[in-house]
């Protein structure tokens, strides 16, 4: 695209942008808000093409101007508002998972992949556990001892560092976007072959009733965290392999903000998991219990997804109706 043509293109949206710019810093409205997101959005891409194809041009030096113009406005007003949090975790964090959702499911596939592959290897051979699992946790391991918690563990102290574990292998896998998605498919894959080779241990005793329920309250939203902040990872991975017309730091550069939001949407699910780990599974609770627990983390689930979506809609058309 020649300069001429990439000025007239675009010229409107900059120009848009720079209005909404003063105008959200004056009377900012949830349409006015919606709006000036998404046009700071495609200006931002359209920066960064201007950085790769005219870098030492003034339309360049223009553009990098109101968006930082912009982006100041726009964080300024995120974290000034207790509404802007509202919305991300009840409506944008919902978008993103809906947009995101087949890297999220490759990534679930991945650590299925690992967990039945340990399974069957532990399966035919019990002795194959002591190369899976983590020197400390294969010999300490006790099948009939399951679910038992020393009198003297802090249960708040237990739940929070088992949050805080989950939340390092979270950011790990997120992070590993950087190797082009290398660290990130290991560490799903391996995080499955943990449970995988858990699995078919308690399965050689005849104990995987009990084994599941002590898995599956925590273990429903934990790992369904672990799979979104993975799913980030493996995008960020996909577009350094797949960098297109831009150049991959570009590329990275548009994603890595999307990514990041996916990580930080999992903040409120960890937490949720770690007090479920560490006040309810370890509880002196039936076991039939326990799976009532993890039916209802599904369900909440499924009712924060769908209440989610419908709200996506409400704000699609009330945008759509501001704009007429």
């Amino acid at each position: 695209m020649q300069l001429n043509q990439f000025i007239k293109q675009n010229r409107t949206q900059w120009q848009h942008l720079e209005a909404l710019t003063k105008k959200i810093q004056k009377k900012p409205t949830q349409s006015t808000i919606d709006d000036f997101e998404n046009t700071y959005r495609k200006v931002s891409q359209q920066l960064s093409y201007s950085q790769t194809y005219f870098p030492n041009d003034e339309i360049t030096l223009y553009l990098n101007e109101i968006v930082s113009r912009a982006h100041n406005v726009l964080y300024q007003s995120q974290l000034s508002s207790w509404k802007q949090i509202h919305y991300f975790f009840s409506t944008k964090f919902v978008g993103l998972l809906l947009e995101q959702w087949k890297a999220i499911v490759i990534a679930m596939l991945l650590f299925v992949l690992g967990g039945v592959a340990s399974f069957f290897a532990v399966i035919n051979d019990p002795i194959n556990v002591y190369g899976i699992l983590p020197a400390e946790l294969a010999q300490n391991l006790e099948a009939e001892k399951l679910g038992t918690v020393p009198k003297e563990v802090n249960a708040s102290l237990m739940s929070a560092e088992i949050m805080t574990n989950n939340i390092q292998v979270a950011i790990l896998a997120f992070a590993g976007g950087i190797t082009f998605g290398i660290l990130t498919v290991y560490i799903l894959i391996y995080n499955g072959m943990i449970i995988g080779a858990l699995a078919a241990l308690f399965w050689h005793a005849e104990n995987s009733y009990a084994f599941w329920a002590f898995i599956v309250p925590h273990g429903m939203i934990e790992l369904l965290a672990i799979f979104i902040a993975g799913g980030a990872g493996l995008l960020m991975g996909y577009k350094l392999f797949v960098p297109k017309e831009r150049s991959r730091v570009s590329h990275l550069k548009i994603q890595t903000v999307r990514s990041v939001q996916l990580l930080l949407g999992t903040i409120p699910l960890f937490i949720i998991a770690g007090l479920i780990e560490g006040f309810i599974t370890p509880a002196d609770l039936s076991l039939e219990l326990k799976y009532v627990v993890a039916f209802i983390t599904v369900i909440g689930v499924i009712l924060y997804m769908l209440i989610g979506h419908y709200l996506l809609k409400k704000r699609s058309r009330l945008s759509e109706t501001a704009s007429v």
